[in-house]
């Protein structure tokens, strides 16, 4: 009997809609595992020698792009909410409240984010299906691993962001990205939830990516020109000129609790608001791209560490 993975009303529903929420993907005792080693990091990590690296969606400053940014791939390393600073550029939070996200590398440098990836189908704790059976589920040959990370929508300071996709940022040709998306607390419409634009990722083309400059020092988004820039080849599905002129509230927000799966294709536009309650939003997310038959872009910001990226499949 093959692994479980996704139904086939999931598979159709994730198809149409370009996202999908999977109830109590995680147990319990899992959520709160991987939220005990987020506290440990925000509590222990030192701003000695930090960089005050901020974490900048793009909106009111340049994208991220410092050394501490560009060689964080495969490591733990903690980006700074913009407005955690005073206008004379020092700390007003206390630093655990302080940080926007910890990344790039939790799933190779932290026990218990590892366990999470390194269940192999066929594996699954009871009620709770591994990362790999949901891969095989959509069909990836060789699914590759890459950019984990927690991010803490901090109360009161949580930053929004825009409305984007993620194969902007982790580019192959064609298109293969998908996110996962596990609330660690609920995300609600208060705290920051996500929003998505349904069927998005069937029209919307991937006309931006986030590059390293030439010379490796910084970031810049530059248009695509790329032959992947659409989905499954067609140029945007024919009435994609229509439906990109879609209002914003054709958004559908998506309300989880703590142990959900967000599933995200990687074309979909999606975004969240800002924080402005008292009630923080720590979720991790990673994402995986097809291994097989894809050309991953030597600009793209993040690049594989020695021995490339982690492979679900042994």
């Amino acid at each position: 009997m093959p692994p479980p993975g996704l139904t086939p009303e999931q598979l159709s529903s994730f198809h149409k809609d370009g996202y999908l929420i999977v109830r109590n993907a995680l147990r319990p005792e899992t959520v709160t595992s991987l939220l005990a080693e987020t506290q440990s990091l925000l509590q222990n990590f030192s701003l000695e020698d930090h960089p005050l690296t901020r974490f900048s969606t793009g909106q009111t400053s340049e994208h991220v792009g410092d050394d501490y940014f560009l060689t964080s791939g495969d490591k733990i390393r903690f980006f700074l909410e913009e407005d955690a600073f005073d206008a004379a550029g020092n700390l007003r939070k206390p630093k655990d409240k302080a940080v926007n996200k910890i990344g790039h590398g939790l799933h190779t440098s932290s026990p218990p984010f590892a366990r999470l990836i390194e269940r192999r189908a066929g594996e699954e704790e009871e009620e709770e299906v591994s990362p790999a059976a949901v891969a095989r589920s959509l069909g990836y040959v060789d699914p590759r691993c890459l950019q984990s990370m927690v991010i803490c929508k901090q109360p009161g300071i949580g930053g929004a962001v825009p409305p984007h996709q993620d194969s902007t940022f982790l580019y192959t040709d064609p298109p293969s990205a998908t996110g996962f998306w596990y609330a660690l607390e609920d995300a609600t419409l208060e705290n920051g939830c996500l929003s998505f634009l349904p069927g998005s990722h069937e029209w919307a083309g991937v006309d931006k990516r986030l590059v390293r400059k030439k010379g490796g020092a910084g970031t810049e988004m530059v248009d695509n020109e790329g032959g992947g820039k659409f989905p499954r080849g067609g140029g945007g599905g024919g009435d994609g000129g229509a439906r990109r002129g879609r209002e914003l509230d054709d958004y559908v927000p998506g309300e989880v609790k703590a142990g959900d799966l967000v599933l995200i294709h990687g074309n979909l536009l999606h975004k969240s608001e800002r924080n402005t309650s008292a009630k923080g939003r720590i979720i991790y997310t990673f994402h995986i791209i097809e291994g097989e038959d894809r050309e991953y872009d030597e600009r793209n910001w993040l690049q594989p560490p020695e021995g490339g990226f982690t492979k679900l499949y042994a």
